[in-house]
């Protein structure tokens, strides 16, 4: 029998190391979140005429529009070229944060 009781071999000691070892990890990660949320990234389209920057926090932050990207025969370029910036920021930080937080989860085996 275990010297302080509960389960042979020590298991309630492992127990509360690996609790120990969860809350760190979880501060961890509320960290890097913070960070993460932090930042900025930024994209451009139609060879840099229309650039868009966004937060971690998926907020678009500034929108650059050159001049000459401005036709009023066609609206719907600058448009495009808007939604492909914006889409191409946001795919960074996306890319950027499972990189940082797959540090974490990446041991966990698909538990989250």
């Amino acid at each position: 029998m275990a010297k302080h009781g509960g389960f042979p071999g020590g298991m309630p000691g492992n127990m509360n190391n690996l609790m120990k070892q969860a809350q760190r990890m979880q501060r961890q990660m509320e960290e890097k979140q913070k960070e993460l949320e932090e930042k900025t990234y930024t994209a451009s389209a139609g060879g840099g005429v229309v650039e868009v920057t966004v937060s971690g926090k998926k907020e678009v932050t500034k929108v650059h529009i050159d001049p000459e990207a401005v036709d009023p025969e066609d609206v719907e370029m600058l448009e495009d070229m808007i939604v492909a910036a914006a889409n191409e920021a946001l795919k960074k930080m996306e890319e950027d944060a499972g990189a940082v937080m797959g540090q974490f989860t990446g041991g966990l085996g698909g538990l989250f």
